[in-house]
């Protein structure tokens, strides 16, 4: 776009940012669509109600066809105009009308904390609250369980409008609709409810089934819960400090705040913290969960979480609002196209993603604030991937990890290579794939059946521990075909659990083998300085070198000087792995491989430079798959090409031309 079109599609952003938005009216609704409603002798003569009201209401069907309510009492009730009467038509009006449209209900009779200064004020949605609301609307007119996380950029109200949404469901829609309010602090949780007990306070009787004063009263003399007089509702507070307090609170609404910051230790993890509160939530149309929170750091549960909606894998609709889209964040501008010719790099993708001239003016003045660029991007994220700023000194960059994801997907089968024996040998004989669900093999690719491709795959070990509660063993195989033609290698398997390192030696073998003898890349560390059953476990590696051929040696200085054999496997060290890391820095930088696997992806995010220089995952967290990736994609580049050959000779071949000689 030129200036002039830029110029041009920044008025209409501004325009569409400003449009009319009047609640009580119904214009500029975020929920649609709308029918237009003439009532002259109304409190609000002009409106927009939702379509469904019209649809499926006959008292507003007629009210439509009267014209006005004078002429309602007078054709449908046969009665004579009185005020009284007049007010009585209204409120019936009104509580059809707040059983279809939040935005009313929330202006005309939710009262909030006016931020911009000391008083109260009515609830009227803000964009980025509206553009939640249509979340929650699809989902309940839909008639679907609502289920949502909610990932935050500063305070635009989102907690607001869930703790809203909710008692207008419990006040409006159900009558004994039990919630809870669970946030990372006590204290956070009572701020929430707060706002409820703010909305009771001024909520007119008359809305109320049998005209009920609706207030908070105890409930059995528990601390923590109480229940709404008229809809007999329970609202029950609780933190991620005691989660056992809503441990049988039968809610069906769970509004889950700050999610990121809630601990992870020993005893308890957010994870079974959730299925405390949650665990009672059934799959019924106008059940709610919502997790919300700001950002903390990757790779923890909240952001494990986001990862898993966004990529559809979840039972919660994922959902950020960028700060460009909050109305506050702007500033003036008195030459629109010597502003835009001044505009750099990332202000420029400010503009494609959507943002205003003034907002970007706006975002370029607050950035003076800050002396680095990202700790501005993290307290006023534009996308979510900005939003997860990583509190350590991380080794990849987080847009480049993002980039990682956009090949990964669930494998293609699932399942264990078998050979006629766990161990020795016999292991590498009758390789065949069995399809289990249960199998630890996940399979993107089987091996190609055109044989005619030398040195094609290459398989990497990580050792891990024996058990449950150990690092993981990975084994991951390598195509490198297309890197032939100039393209790049792709994860087409991966093996990851706990076994004995001597079956995990000879399993890896078997996997090899399988991939058309592929090159078998063991990290060594583990069996150079561990012993297992009684004997040193580098035997191992002898021991599988006898059987195995295509097994990755290396040689070191003093081999090559004693001409030595060279010792099996890839040795990591302090220089090994600053070499192999460096080079996968590389890798996410020029997408020089192709990665199928996600969880792949969440070990590059949480891995880590520690304080004193070395390298690892953050605490509670593995990089066992990360391990296999560093030395996988640097074997597939410094290791000779791929190749094509008029005939392959493999294990399975030989055997079978020893078998046709004999029978000569």
């Amino acid at each position: 776009m030129n200036v002039d079109e830029i110029v041009a599609e920044n008025r209409r952003r501004n325009e569409e940012r400003d449009a009319p938005y009047h609640p009580d009216t119904g214009e500029g609704a975020a929920v649609g669509p709308r029918v237009c409603m003439h009532l002259p002798d109304a409190p609000i003569p002009l409106q927009y109600i939702p379509e469904e009201m019209l649809a499926e209401v006959e008292m507003v069907r007629r009210l439509r066809a009267c014209g006005s309510m004078s002429a309602f009492i007078a054709r449908e009730l046969g009665e004579p105009e009185s005020d009284a009467l007049r007010e009585e038509v209204w409120r019936r009006w009104v509580k059809v009308r707040i059983r279809y449209d939040f935005e009313f209900w929330a202006v005309m009779f939710a009262r909030i904390k006016d931020k911009m200064g000391d008083g109260d004020i009515p609830f009227r949605l803000n964009r980025p609250q509206r553009r939640l609301l249509v979340s929650l609307e699809t989902m309940r007119r839909n008639r679907q369980p609502i289920r949502l996380i909610l990932l935050k950029a500063r305070q635009w109200g989102g907690s607001t409008l869930v703790q809203l949404y909710m008692a207008w469901i419990q006040l409006v829609h159900r009558r004994s609709w039990h919630s809870v309010i669970c946030a990372h602090l006590k204290d956070a949780a009572a701020n929430i409810r707060g706002m409820y007990t703010k909305l009771l306070a001024g909520y007119p009787a008359w809305l109320m089934p049998d005209g009920v004063e609706p207030r908070f009263r105890p409930y059995e003399r528990m601390v923590n819960t109480s229940v709404i007089d008229g809809v007999e509702s329970r609202v029950t507070i609780s933190s991620a400090e005691t989660p056992e307090s809503v441990r049988g609170s039968d809610a069906v609404m769970a509004h889950l705040s700050e999610v990121a910051f809630w601990p992870a230790t020993r005893q308890k993890s957010p994870e079974s913290l959730i299925r405390s509160v949650c665990g009672s939530v059934a799959l019924l149309p106008l059940s709610l969960v919502v997790l919300e929170s700001t950002a903390n750091g990757t790779g923890n549960y909240f952001h494990r979480e986001c990862e898993r909606a966004k990529r559809g894998e979840s039972d919660k609709q994922f959902v950020f609002v960028p700060w460009y889209e909050i109305e506050i964040y702007t500033a003036p501008i008195d030459d629109a196209a010597a502003f835009v010719a001044s505009l750099d790099e990332y202000e420029h993708s400010l503009w494609l993603r959507g943002a205003t001239l003034e907002a970007i003016a706006w975002y370029r003045l607050k950035r003076r604030e800050y002396s680095d660029h990202a700790d501005m991007m993290a307290e006023y994220p534009s996308d979510d991937v900005e939003a997860f700023n990583h509190s350590g000194d991380r080794v990849f960059d987080i847009r480049r990890v993002q980039e990682l994801r956009a090949d990964c997907r669930k494998p293609d089968y699932v399942g264990e290579v078998c050979g006629d024996a766990l161990s020795g040998r016999e292991a590498l004989q009758g390789l065949h794939f069995v399809d289990d669900a249960t199998g630890r093999l996940q399979v993107w690719a089987l091996p190609d059946t055109d044989d005619t491709v030398a040195d094609r795959y290459v398989a990497v070990v990580d050792i891990g521990g024996r058990s449950a509660k150990a690092d993981y063993s990975v084994i991951v195989v390598f195509d490198r075909y297309w890197q032939m033609y100039g393209g790049v290698p792709e994860v087409v398997a991966q093996w990851r659990g706990h076994i004995d390192h001597d079956l995990l030696a000879w399993k890896a073998a078997g996997i090899a083998a399988y991939y058309h003898n592929a090159l078998l890349v063991i990290e060594s560390n583990t069996l150079e300085t561990e012993h297992t059953d009684g004997e040193h476990t580098e035997y191992i590696l002898d021991t599988l070198s006898d059987a195995y051929t295509r097994l990755y040696a290396r040689a070191s200085a003093e081999n090559i000087r004693s001409t030595a054999p060279s010792r099996w496997g890839f040795h990591m060290n302090r220089a090994t792995k600053t070499l192999i890391i460096n080079h996968q820095v590389q890798m996410l930088r020029e997408r020089g491989y192709i990665e199928r696997d996600e969880l792949a992806c969440y070990e590059h995010d949480v891995f880590e430079r520690k304080p004193n220089g070395t390298f690892g995952a953050m605490e509670g967290h593995h990089d066992d798959i990360l391990i296999t990736r560093c030395i996988g994609t640097y074997i597939c580049y410094t290791e000779p090409l791929p190749r094509i050959i008029a005939e392959r000779r493999t294990i399975a071949h030989d055997r079978f031309a020893r078998v046709s000689e004999a029978s000569m």
